[in-house]
């Protein structure tokens, strides 16, 4: 595909010149755009550049490299919930399909991969283990990245405050050998960095599931139905960012545009992926008989205290029978006019409650 080449004259406001954004220490950043970080990579080495353009205009200019080789550089742009004018912007430049652009601005994907003309469109879901307040459990939060992936080009677009590229980045910087691979390279570096969040929420959340089960099973009673209902939810947001992208991975190692090196590393990031899921998978399993085993244990307990409180009303029932028959006020009633007949009824009524309580005791009832 003939990619459309930036022009000197062209003033667009994302491609003005621009103090880099890591120049400035993070807390003194302010966010006036949507660009993150962008360079040129020749021979596998960044180029740092004023703007986007001339980073553009290095790698399809063709300058850094020898007439003969060619351009043998890219260009990696990173954005950040970017506008619908920004990406424009930069589709307009690097030729983005308008619905994978669409995407892109939007967010709320589900993972996938997709060609449009030369450009590879790859979506992935990032996840995060956050606690929103101190007083609240944590909560699995989801963003999402997506792929724009040229044969010299690669635009990241990130949305969402977890999966930050910038370790990606530097990791990768610090490999020219893998960076001379190309975009690929980026995007298996990527892709990487995603599914290594995985791990880190799912070992977080096994944790977890193992905290609830031993409260369960524990002693003591302690009602953690809100507990598990919210650790399945956490799986079921795992689930829908996991599940999905091993058919996009799959595609992705058998296209022929990603180089042989690349595939091999692709290969590794899927066996890790199929990893997490499998253990995703097993947390649903899981949860469900310590679900059910929760509920029996409540209705257990539950039973029990309904027999401690009928044992407790049979016994006292005794007591109140005999005063109620003894308060009936009839003339003719037996040991009425004996001298000991009060305490007689007071033993009667003693002995039938003692002899209640130990047959109870016997039976487990109290």
């Amino acid at each position: 595909m003939a990619m459309t080449r930036v022009r000197p004259a062209r003033t667009m406001s994302l491609f003005k010149t621009r103090s880099r954004p890591h120049a400035v220490p993070a807390q003194q950043q302010r966010r006036d755009t949507a660009v993150i970080d962008w360079a040129a990579y020749i021979d596998g080495h960044r180029v740092n550049t004023d703007s986007v353009a001339d980073a553009v205009r290095l790698v399809r200019d063709g300058r850094l490299t020898a007439p003969e080789e060619g351009s043998a550089g890219f260009v990696w742009v990173g954005l950040h919930e970017p506008s619908s004018t920004e990406l424009t912007e930069l589709a307009e430049v690097f030729g983005l399909h308008p619905l994978a652009v669409e995407d892109a601005i939007h967010a709320h994907q589900r993972p996938k991969l997709e060609r449009y003309d030369d450009v590879h469109f790859l979506v992935m879901k990032t996840v995060g283990y956050v606690q929103r307040d101190p007083a609240q459990a944590e909560v699995v939060e989801t963003g999402e990245i997506m792929i724009f992936c040229g044969e010299d080009f690669v635009v990241t677009v990130r949305h969402g405050a977890h999966g930050e590229l910038g370790p990606a980045r530097r990791q990768l910087e610090a490999n020219p050998e893998r960076l001379r691979l190309g975009p690929t390279a980026v995007v298996h570096a990527v892709a990487d960095r995603v599914v290594d969040g995985y791990v880190c929420v799912t070992d977080a959340v096994q944790e977890d599931i193992d905290e609830v089960e031993e409260a369960v099973f524990a002693p003591d009673r302690t009602d953690e139905a809100r507990r598990i209902y919210r650790l399945k939810r956490e799986v079921i947001q795992l689930k829908r960012a996991v599940g999905p992208l091993a058919g996009p991975l799959r595609n992705l190692t058998g296209r022929r545009f990603v180089p042989d090196d690349i595939k091999e590393y692709l290969r590794d990031v899927e066996d890790h992926l199929t990893r997490v899921r499998e253990q995703v998978e097993s947390y649903d399993e899981l949860l469900n008989p310590i679900l059910h085993a929760h509920m029996t244990q409540v209705t257990v307990a539950d039973n029990q205290d309904m027999r401690k409180i009928s044992a407790w009303g049979a016994i006292f029932m005794v007591p109140t029978a005999i005063a109620g028959i003894y308060g009936m006020n009839f003339d003719f009633m037996p040991e009425t006019q004996w001298r000991y007949g009060y305490f007689m009824v007071l033993g009667v009524i003693a002995l039938a409650c003692l002899s209640l309580y130990r047959g109870f005791r016997r039976n487990g009832w109290l």
